[in-house]
């Protein structure tokens, strides 16, 4: 029998097969929205997946405005950062974080969902979140997915 046969292929960064995705938030729950995206962002969702590489695909989230949220998590929800002084602890709501930005609601819900090292913040720059339908990467011919 001949053992190299049955060799396990690797993915490694020169033959992962990256894709540029569109996926539309308009209505989506957010945690489940982050969760999918961030399982496209990780590459979980290809055969030729390996943990310690970066395999997945560049996601565009579009509509990231019209998200939603379950029950009463716009008031009773609390996002907690602390400036590092002290004293300096802040918490926000998402109804305050959305009126500055919703990108950030998107943005931090799925940063949450990725692994929290070096591959983690090498995995997040391939997250493109927009606030309205149009995205400045059309010359990528991404291609359209439906949650």
């Amino acid at each position: 029998m001949d053992s190299i046969s049955y060799k396990t292929a690797m993915t490694n960064k020169a033959t992962a097969s990256k894709n540029w995705v569109v996926v539309d938030a308009d209505g989506k729950v957010l945690g489940r929205l982050a969760s999918e995206v961030a399982k496209m962002i990780r590459g979980k969702h290809k055969p030729g997946y390996t943990p310690n590489t970066d395999c997945g695909d560049n996601v565009v989230v579009i509509n990231s405005d019209k998200v939603k949220m379950t029950g009463k998590k716009w008031t009773d929800k609390k996002y907690i950062s602390h400036t590092g002084y002290p004293g300096g602890q802040r918490e926000q709501t998402p109804n305050e974080v959305l009126a500055k930005s919703s990108t950030i609601l998107v943005e931090r819900a799925v940063r949450g969902m990725l692994p929290k090292s070096r591959l983690g913040r090498a995995l997040f720059g391939n997250l493109y979140v927009y606030e309205g339908a149009e995205h400045k990467h059309e010359a990528q011919s991404p291609k359209e997915i439906k949650l």
